[in-house]
């Protein structure tokens, strides 16, 4: 798909998303409420986007104060829904559960919906990342163009839908994210940035270019076989436990917005809700930590390291 067609594809696909999320919104609001709990997490102010979070304060929310703000952030998808001093680059989140109780029918409208909705958001991340054939590096000016002030992540992220689970706990996750990759992939990657031509801050074009000639440079001098790692630290972030005592088993969910539990009719079970605690580094402990190979730095603007 050419970038014209992409363009198209992208505003239709974005207010197909919106049009869903608002039925989808409305149809929650007819549903009975069991419970709700959302955590209201500190939002960050520009210019502090990349300082070191060690502390987090957790604010609670429960009941229809609850639901109503967890149904607001679903929709949270532009700049301007966010307060004037707030960072538009950092990630929002508000985990949390939203608990109704439904019949069969009224829980596969909704789990039809809530697979729409997904379907459009894959769709969309799809459309920027890959079928409009833009770099990496102009898909901010592709997005913005046409759709200005979306908050990507916030348009990419999916709903979790819950079927009748027993318990619904929260934590926090704190870990890196490595990658494997080749040499090859790295001069190509390093490569496509020169061509670009861009200059980035606070590099002017020549500038840029040279580092970048630079760091292709130390790249090839490493051997062919060399492993090599991009090892990129991720901010700590709100992760739920979800337990099933009918299959004994404990699945784990990223989140960032609230999981929507749904309870039928012929099952007698009431919702658990736990806490989200408030986040300190300190208090963080490790059960297992297993003995990784040493990495050296290679590019630090990367992340990426070479095992030695």
């Amino acid at each position: 798909m050419n970038k014209y067609l992409s363009i198209e594809s992208l505003t239709t696909c974005f207010k197909k998303q919106e049009e869903k999320l608002s039925g989808l919104i409305e149809l929650l609001m007819d549903y009975q409420l069991i419970d709700a709990r959302v955590f209201e997490l500190p939002e960050i102010k520009k210019g502090e986007e990349h300082e070191q979070v060690t502390e987090i304060m957790v604010n609670p929310l429960s009941g229809n104060e609850a639901l109503n703000a967890g149904l607001r952030f679903y929709q949270k998808l532009f700049i301007h829904h966010n307060n004037p001093n707030i960072s538009s680059k950092a990630a929002s989140r508000l985990p949390g559960a939203l608990c109704f109780a439904v019949n069969h029918q009224q829980h596969k409208e909704a789990i039809e919906i809530i697979k729409e909705v997904n379907q459009l958001k894959i769709e969309l991340e799809n459309i920027v990342t890959k079928e409009s054939g833009v770099s990496k590096e102009q898909r901010f000016e592709f997005v913005h163009e046409h759709l200005r002030g979306l908050i990507t992540l916030n348009a990419y992220r999916t709903i979790t839908p819950l079927l009748n689970p027993d318990s619904i706990n929260f934590g926090w996750a704190n870990k890196n994210i490595i990658n494997k990759v080749t040499k090859q992939q790295i001069l190509e990657r390093l490569e496509k940035s020169c061509s670009a031509g861009r200059a980035v801050p606070p590099y002017s074009s020549d500038q840029w270019a040279a580092l970048i000639a630079l760091e292709i440079t130390d790249i090839k001098k490493l051997s062919d076989d060399v492993v090599l790692k991009i090892k990129r630290p991720v901010k700590v972030q709100p992760i739920t436990r979800v337990w099933y005592s009918e299959i004994q088993k404990q699945v784990q969910y990223a989140c960032p917005l609230p999981v929507i539990a749904f309870y039928t009719e012929d099952r007698e079970i009431k919702p658990k809700i736990g806490t989200l605690s408030n986040y300190n580094v300190n208090a963080i402990k490790h059960k297992h930590k297993p003995k990784a190979k040493p990495l050296e730095l290679v590019i630090p603007r990367l992340h990426l390291y070479k095992e030695i």
